[in-house]
């Protein structure tokens, strides 16, 4: 049994369970309420690692070989295995595996050329590592309005494209998943004469125009990072047809001397050029520890997605037909022929003024469902908290959006009872604060 001291500070450490806690007032109780729904689940759930990438990353430790390089040819490497995987299911022809999705963002723009103080258009909402990205490839980022689908809008991507004729980078961030109209986004870039790259971080899977996301650009960025489709705790890959940016990639990372010959997924020794001795090595390379947990994943992914697809279609008819009048959920772009349904996202009604969003917030804490507002102000999505790269000019319909905007995870290894618990309890804590504002639900 545990002590009372034990469990004191089990009690004490709650909300260092949460890595992202909207607020100290709207943690998750302890004790369930028992006149309501309640959650009894680990909202950060993350997939765990199927048991042969668990026996290949043992094997790897058994032999000490973790440095890619140090193989007898490319193809035994663990990273060149699922570089080549990788590739395969997005459909690119190069692919350099990396130590995180951030390092990948940076490349996106160091390897296009963006200059030493260069403007780099993206989206207003986004996650802090993008803006991050920007100002580690020595950019200024220029934030464009977001819509209330959490999607870029285009109409101010135009005008940020006039007010700004010496941005030529494009850097769109698929929050959540979410893409955006990347044939009217590439118009615009066409017309403007500007770079487009895709943060895919949130969009393994997703699929435009019935293919795969990352292909609008010259280039693409995906995340293995452990709440993303695959998980190795950090890592990311840069995806591209460009054998340029590729053999750019690979040096970056880490690949000096002749060690592009320890690739598969990079174009031929002539595309390299004197790259080896006028890039710097940036050391940013993925261990073969980390590819092999990845690897089995991948073998997983489609299978993975349809259950977290059906499961959403349910949670989404549930919370519209219960209470519909009082949230949206954003609609997809109707060229997205795949989505991949995660998490869940909504937007609480205009009739919910801030002390009402702070009270949903805690009640669905209360019955242990830790519910995020993007706009809160702590949260790393909310651009007033990027105070390292800061907007120039007020984003009034990014903010408005952002103040209701809310955010719920889907962990895969939860029960199917546990989403109808994740709906009663959004439908009863919407309920309970239009009651206690004395508004008919």
């Amino acid at each position: 049994m545990f002590s009372k001291l034990a469990v004191l500070a089990l009690i004490g450490a709650s909300d260092a369970l949460l890595t992202n806690p909207v607020a100290a007032d709207v943690s998750v109780s302890l004790k369930p309420l028992t006149d309501r729904a309640y959650v009894t689940r680990d909202i950060k759930t993350p997939d765990p690692i199927p048991e042969e990438g668990q026996e290949e990353a043992l094997e790897i430790m058994k032999t000490g070989r973790l440095y890619r390089y140090n193989v007898a040819k490319a193809e035994d490497s663990a990273v060149s295995k699922c570089e080549m995987e990788i590739s395969a299911y997005t459909g690119h022809k190069y692919c350099v595996g990396l130590n995180s999705c951030g390092s990948a963002l940076m490349l996106l723009l160091k390897t296009t050329g963006l200059p030493h103080g260069g403007k780099v258009l993206s989206n207003a909402f986004t996650f802090g590592a993008v803006p991050s990205a920007i100002e580690h490839a020595g950019g200024k980022a220029v934030y464009v309005e977001s819509t209330m689908d959490m999607i870029i809008d285009l109409e101010d991507m135009e005008l940020k494209l006039k007010e700004n004729p010496d941005c030529k980078h494009v850097l769109i961030s698929h929050m959540r998943g979410k893409l955006a109209d990347m044939q009217g986004i590439k118009d615009l870039c066409d017309k403007y004469d500007a770079i487009l790259l895709e943060d895919c971080a949130h969009s393994l899977g997703v699929r435009y125009k019935d293919q795969h996301s990352g292909h609008m650009g010259v280039a693409c960025a995906v995340s293995s990072q452990s709440y993303k489709m695959i998980n190795s705790g950090e890592g990311g890959f840069l995806l591209t047809d460009d054998p340029d940016i590729a053999a750019q990639t690979a040096v970056y990372a880490g690949a000096y001397e002749a060690l592009s010959g320890k690739h598969v997924t990079v174009p031929s020794k002539e595309e390299f050029k004197d790259y080896p001795t006028t890039i710097p090595n940036y050391s940013l390379r993925m261990s073969n520890l980390a590819a092999s947990v990845i690897r089995p994943q991948i073998k997983t992914l489609d299978e993975r997605i349809a259950k977290y697809n059906a499961r959403y279609v349910k949670l989404q008819e549930e919370l519209e037909s219960r209470v519909g009048d009082h949230l949206t959920i954003p609609k997809l772009t109707p060229e997205v022929t795949l989505m991949v349904h995660d998490s869940m996202q909504f937007n609480l009604d205009s009739k919910f003024n801030q002390e009402m969003i702070e009270q949903f917030l805690k009640e669905c804490g209360d019955h242990g469902l830790p519910v995020e507002l993007f706009g809160h102000k702590t949260n790393a999505r909310n651009f007033i908290n990027w105070g390292f790269a800061p907007a120039d000019v007020p984003l009034p319909k990014t903010a408005d959006m952002l103040s209701r905007a809310c955010d719920v995870r889907m962990p895969l290894m939860w029960d199917d009872e546990d989403f109808q618990d994740m709906a009663d309890v959004i439908v009863e804590s919407i309920e309970k604060v239009l009651e206690d504002a004395g508004v008919v639900a």
